[in-house]
């Protein structure tokens, strides 16, 4: 099955609902920028204002129309709150691989259970409903949060890139590789995921 980018994609379970990233999302995402604008410090994009969160929701959209990524906004149900973003992005429909990434959410939401939520929904779809093969993730080889949130759901660690992205202050960043291939995925649910089935 084939990523279709004009599909309205939602993914949701008790705790979160993942949605397309749309433009009314930026009034509900401003106060995270605001409040942590260091949030995105690893990632390429300037963060921060209320204009570079402005530019990043605009140009994640303008990517989808593209057919280069699929952006998403995350709702904390428990919280009753926007969170943050996650996209589906380097696809290769050819290959069946993709990578979730571009993932951010506000500091009063990380270590919730709420990515946990969100990667669940987002490999379960990758996995079960698009039939892919192959999953990345890739991180900046300083943000070691990052790489043990990776590992923590099954990523398997697969190299290292050096001198790879260049980053918003000119920073050139190495970028550390995971996968999850689809014969991964049934140990990974009902082993890492087994509370969410």
């Amino acid at each position: 099955m084939r990523l279709d980018f004009k599909e309205n994609i939602v993914l949701e379970n008790r705790r979160v609902r993942i949605e397309p990233l749309e433009l009314r999302h930026i009034d509900f995402l401003i106060p995270i920028a605001l409040k942590h604008p260091d949030l995105l410090k690893y990632s390429p994009p300037k963060f921060g204002t209320e204009e570079f969160l402005k530019a990043y929701v605009e140009n994640n959209i303008a990517l989808r129309t593209q057919n280069l990524k699929y952006p998403f906004a995350i709702y904390d149900k428990e919280q009753k709150s926007y969170a943050g973003s996650s996209s589906f992005m380097n696809i290769s429909q050819r290959d069946l691989r993709l990578e979730i990434g571009s993932t951010w959410l506000g500091e009063d939401f990380q270590r919730t259970g709420l990515n946990r939520n969100c990667k669940f929904l987002m490999m379960q779809y990758v996995f079960e409903e698009l039939k892919f093969e192959r999953l990345e993730f890739k991180t900046d080889k300083r943000n070691l949060q990052s790489q043990n949130a990776i590992e923590q759901i099954g990523g398997v660690y697969e190299g290292t890139l050096r001198s790879h992205t260049l980053m918003s202050d000119g920073f050139r960043r190495d970028t550390v590789y995971y996968s999850i291939l689809k014969d991964d995925w049934p140990e990974i649910k009902h082993g890492v995921f087994s509370s969410m089935i």
